[in-house]
């Protein structure tokens, strides 16, 4: 269920036939990059639900699959553990459990319980074992538009299409002159659509794709949940490891060790879909290095803009250290000779800001 308001979501609550409402409070916002979601009590149930409300005034950076979270979680129930329940209310109207715990954003950082461990890989597993033809839920995309079967190449290059179309390319009259100061080119994702055609061939499953510390809970019992399946897709199941390496940043023997167990998990289930993993995962963690110039440095930019806590400038250090660690990550596959420093990261983002300031007066 999507909501305007929370107005909309006290109106359902208390115009439920049969179910009467006694004003529980609507918890929230909680913000997240694309939506703010709204925690509150069902007034017959013990299970708390949650509501997202799209964040309309932010750009989009990542491509999406289903049309709906809420449907494909009803599909998973009992075919992925640890999963938040959906309460159906009437077939229009559907609601989502909320996960009670803390997430692993809340740990130490690179950390990662054996136990913990152990049920992510239970989880690529579970969803190893999901092909493409086992997932009945609808999906925004023209299936004439699918990349074959197996066709780990043409799936990559359809992320970078994207990446390129929709982030670079759509917004490169904003943000092109920061690009360029930062000494990020126009040829880093042609090459990178090149070694996209070196890939393996492994079958398709169903992916989380946003697989980060903040999506996955701990609960009181300490087990593992994982939430957020808004991006999830149908790819590469070798895509889903890349992203979660990428994303959680572990020190490289904690990296080994949970691809180790992707890898044990996955062949345990359907070999094919691990095909290959050791030569490939370089190739995905290059481009996920880069995808995140594109999308950090306008997101950098973008909070710049707005309001914050300070003036922009007394913020622009913090956003100039985050973007030039995002630059050495990538400098590899962006062909960077050399990075900019912190002081000229901070000025490429002043003259871009003064430059936003002038125009807008």
């Amino acid at each position: 269920m999507t909501v305007d308001t929370t107005t909309d979501v006290r109106g359902y609550l208390r115009d439920r036939p049969g179910a009467p409402y006694d004003g529980t409070p609507i918890e929230g916002p909680y913000r997240g990059h694309y939506r703010e979601t709204y925690v509150f009590a069902l007034p017959d149930r013990p299970l708390r639900c949650k509501v997202h409300e799209p964040r309309s005034e932010l750009f989009r950076f990542d491509r999406t699959c289903f049309l709906s979270e809420d449907r494909l979680l009803l599909e998973l129930r009992g075919r992925v553990s640890r999963i938040p329940e959906i309460v159906v209310l009437d077939e229009h109207v559907l609601l989502q459990g909320f996960i009670e715990g803390r997430t692993l954003g809340g740990g130490l950082p690179g950390a990662l319980s054996p136990r913990h461990a152990g049920q992510l890989a239970v989880l690529f597993g579970e969803l190893a074992a999901l092909d493409a033809g086992s997932i009945g839920a609808r999906r925004h995309c023209d299936p004439a538009g699918h990349p074959a079967d197996g066709d780990a190449g043409a799936f990559l290059d359809g992320l970078i299409t994207f990446t390129e179309q929709q982030v670079h390319r759509r917004h490169h009259d904003r943000f092109g002159s920061l690009f360029r100061e930062l000494g990020v080119g126009e040829g880093a994702l042609d090459a990178m659509r090149s070694r996209a055609g070196r890939l393996t061939g492994r079958p398709f499953s169903l992916l989380h794709g946003d697989l980060h510390r903040l999506n996955l809970i701990v609960d009181a019992a300490d087990d593992l949940w994982t939430i957020d399946w808004e991006l999830s897709m149908i790819g590469d199941p070798l895509y889903d490891l890349a992203t979660h390496l990428h994303l959680m940043r572990y020190p490289a023997g904690q990296a080994r060790r949970i691809a180790r167990l992707w890898a044990a998990a996955v062949e345990g289930v359907r070999p094919e879909c691990a095909k290959g993993w050791r030569g490939d995962l370089e190739i995905l963690l290059a481009y996920k290095r880069l995808q995140s110039v594109y999308t950090d440095v306008i997101r950098g930019a973008i909070a710049l803009e707005q309001p914050g806590p300070g003036p922009a400038p007394v913020r622009l250090p913090v956003t100039a250290h985050r973007v030039r660690e995002v630059l050495a990550r990538a400098r590899v596959p962006l062909g960077l000779a050399s990075l900019p420093s912190p002081r000229e990261v901070m000025g490429a983002y002043d003259r871009w800001l003064r430059g936003v300031t002038a125009s807008a007066s």
